[in-house]
């Protein structure tokens, strides 16, 4: 069990104001720690499993279905590691192994400075995995290229190593990406399989990025 500040979140209703400049601050800091400067060992950060597990949950949930049958195409495609069958290229920097806008709090309440909290999946491991997620966002359209532009920038800006300090990011990112689109898809299609609902507009616009991702065996992004 770990706990954080009681702070202010982003708000879900104010997508406009997420604060995409501290995001990649914090997680540049945070990479830059020395795992051997910290407390204790940290366990292998588990961003490979989850979606290995995410993948395994649609197999149990909807197998056979066209949704699954693409979003299976596009994990075949990945490199053994990100589908956690391999080691991980890089296992010396600490690594937040959930990051998203929700795990950033203001505190004190409400307007003190941003934290980044929930460190329940904090390990050692593939740093571009931590920008993944707001990558395969922009990659599908759900994030615009100036916010995306505002996070690597922050993250570039504040040091951080998970991609070259400068031109294309995405020899870094493009696995890791491709691996979040892959099991935000597979948990999309098993929850709305598990509810008997059709797929929302997020869920669809993940499933029709592996379709993309399988179609071309090869980055869809950069």
């Amino acid at each position: 069990m770990t706990l954080w500040p009681y702070g202010r979140p982003v708000s879900p209703d104010r997508p406009e104001d997420a604060p995409w400049e501290a995001a990649g601050h914090l997680l540049a800091r945070l990479h830059r720690l020395r795992p051997a400067g910290l407390p204790g060992p940290l366990p292998v950060m588990r961003g490979p499993a989850k979606a290995a597990r995410a993948v395994a949950r649609l197999l149990a949930a909807a197998p056979g279905t066209p949704a699954a049958a693409v979003i299976l195409r596009a994990w075949a495609g990945l490199p053994a590691w990100a589908r956690d069958e391999a080691p991980m290229p890089r296992t010396d920097i600490v690594c937040h192994g959930d990051m998203h806008l929700g795990q950033l709090v203001r505190y004190p309440a409400p307007d003190g400075p941003w934290l980044l909290i929930d460190v329940d999946d904090l390990g050692v491991g593939e740093p571009a995995w931590d920008l993944a997620r707001p990558a395969a966002w922009y990659a599908t359209g759900l994030v615009g290229e100036a916010e995306w532009s505002r996070f690597l920038a922050a993250y570039r800006a504040a040091g951080g190593p998970a991609v070259r300090p400068g031109g294309d990011p995405w020899p870094e990112l493009d696995a890791p990406a491709r691996a979040l689109t892959v099991q935000s898809a597979a948990t999309g299609v098993a929850k709305a399989a598990a509810a008997g609902r059709e797929l929302d507009g997020a869920e669809e616009a993940m499933v029709d990025a592996c379709a993309r991702i399988a179609r071309l065996g090869v980055p869809v992004v950069g």
